[in-house]
This record gives C-alpha cells, sequence and structure tokens, in this order.
C-alpha cells in the first residue's frame, strides 16, 4: 500500500475541494487524482438501504460513468458501496473518501473494494493512516465528499442520518442537491423525500443530474457503436432473462451451457447494454 502524502498546494490537491470553507491542509492519497476528476458527482445514503435503493444507486453510478463522470462516496455499507460499484462497472473513475487512516479500512468487508477503486481513481482521508475510524470522523469527512464534487445525490436516508450531514455541506458550498424518491410508507425514505419537500432536485435517472448541471459540468460525449448480433448461446440466456431480477444459479439450473459458457455471454450480453448485473450476482434484461 502506497500512501501518497498531498498539500492543498500540490497540483494534484483537488480542485473543487480548494475553495470551500476549512479544507483540508492535506491528504494522504491511494491512488491518483486526475484533473478529469474535478466533473464529479457524489452519490451517498443509508448504510441500511432496501434492495431498491441499491439497484436504482448502482444503475445512477453506472450511467453517470459511462458520460466519464467521477462518482464520489464514502465507501461505507449500502449506498455508498452500490455507488462505487456502479461507477467501476461504467469503467469510470471513482474516489472514495475515508472517515478512518488508510491502515483501518472500514467497513473491513471493503478491503477488495477498496483496492479496486485505487486502480481506478483514488481512495483518501485527511486523517494519518493509523488513525481509527472514530464515529466523529465521519460527519468530519461528509464536508470532503460534497466539497469534491460538484453536485451531491442523495439516495435513500433517514430523516437522521450522515448522508443529510453531506447534503447540508453541499448547500453551504454551492453544490447543487439532489434527492431519489422514495416509498413514503419506508423510514429509509423519509430523509430523501423531505429533501425534495425543501427543494432538493427530484432525480428519476442520471439525465436529469446532467441537464441541472450543464452550466458547470462538461459532459463526455458518448456515442454507441453498434451492437453486433448475439451469438446463439447469448440469445438462450438472454431469453431466460426478464425485468424481474434471477440469480446466477438459477440462470445456470435453466440452461445446459457450461458454467464458463454461461458466464461469458452474461458479460457480453451487460458490455452490450441488453442486461445489468444487480447486487448479489442477480441479472435483468434492459
Amino acid at each position: 500500500m502506497e500512501i501518497k502524502k498531498i498539500d492543498i498546494n500540490n497540483t494534484e490537491y483537488p480542485e473543487n475541494l480548494k475553495n470551500i470553507f476549512n479544507p483540508p491542509r492535506k491528504l494522504y492519497v491511494n491512488g491518483n487524482i486526475l484533473p478529469q476528476d474535478k466533473e464529479a458527482i457524489a452519490i451517498v445514503g443509508t448504510r441500511r438501504a432496501t434492495y431498491y435503493g441499491l439497484e436504482q444507486c448502482e444503475r445512477l453510478a453506472y450511467d453517470l460513468a459511462i458520460k466519464g463522470i467521477t462518482v464520489i462516496s464514502g465507501m461505507a455499507r449500502g449506498i455508498d458501496t452500490a455507488a462505487h460499484r456502479g461507477a467501476l462497472k461504467g469503467g469510470a473513475r471513482t474516489i472514495a473518501v475515508l472517515g478512518s487512516g488508510h491502515n483501518h479500512i472500514y467497513p473491513p468487508e471493503n478491503k477488495k473494494l477498496y483496492d479496486k477503486i485505487t486502480e481506478n481513481g483514488a481512495v483518501i482521508s485527511e486523517f494519518p493512516p493509523d488513525t481509527p475510524p472514530f464515529k466523529t470522523n465521519f460527519p468530519k469527512r461528509n464536508r470532503i465528499i460534497s466539497g469534491m464534487s460538484k453536485g451531491v445525490v442523495v439516495v435513500e436516508a433517514p430523516r437522521r442520518s450522515g448522508a443529510l450531514i453531506t447534503a447540508d455541506f453541499a448547500l453551504e458550498q454551492g453544490r447543487e442537491v439532489f434527492a431519489m424518491p422514495g416509498n413514503i410508507s419506508s423510514t429509509r425514505s423519509n430523509g430523501t423525500n423531505r429533501l425534495i419537500k425543501e427543494g432538493a432536485k427530484l432525480v428519476e435517472n442520471f439525465q436529469d443530474i446532467l441537464d441541472e448541471l450543464s452550466y458547470v459540468i462538461n459532459i463526455k460525449d458518448v456515442t454507441s457503436d453498434e451492437i453486433s448480433p448475439m451469438a446463439s448461446y447469448e440469445k438462450i440466456i438472454f431469453e431466460i432473462l426478464s425485468d424481474k431480477p434471477k440469480r446466477i444459479d438459477e440462470i445456470y439450473e435453466k440452461t445446459d451451457l457450461p458454467t464458463g459458457k454461461v458466464s461469458e455471454a452474461l458479460l457480453k450480453l451487460e458490455l452490450k447494454k441488453l442486461i445489468r448485473m444487480l447486487p448479489g450476482e442477480n441479472f435483468v434484461r434492459l
């Protein structure tokens, strides 16, 4: 693990972060922060997300990634993890902001995710490497998540949530705040629905964000290549799938194809944007 320490005068220091109130004077970085990371959107939310929240978050991050937007989050359980995974699947950069030092990866089960993020972006912290994940660190790190972005999207948050603290920082920093509506009977959506009542921009898809931020964010001009015809084994897998998620073991059971061929078909169909993999190795047809 190679950790770089960069101060506020370093050319690698995030441009968006320099102009907030009380920016961190130095950052501990694993990975690389690049100039294009100024075109960034933060996605945050509850650690105890519903399936709906995880699915919508990953889809949103993936779609932003396709447009070349860097996705920033806090690598926490739940929505944060889904945001990073969606960005990685979209082949774009993602940046995680820790509430601890690099020698105390939190949550510990995200060690593999930490490693993937460092290969496709950066993991940063203002805390020295040996700093444990103290509870008081997390509200402080939230100002960095919002400060590095040009807008913050809250996906599922109860009334008392760290994600709402990030939204408050975003408003103080002059960033746009977005919220994804949720089930009105779900306590995990009380916070996001309240944000919308108070004036946050309602988000149904990535275009809602890009339309609102068109004056401050440069969007990658993406042209879709012509989709190549499906091979026979791809067609078999595609016909098995529907708009209802199916686990990979269900797909194996419904075909006589070798498991390696099934995995190959799923990957090719996902690259063609005909299907999507959801958390827990579930697949749906688009």
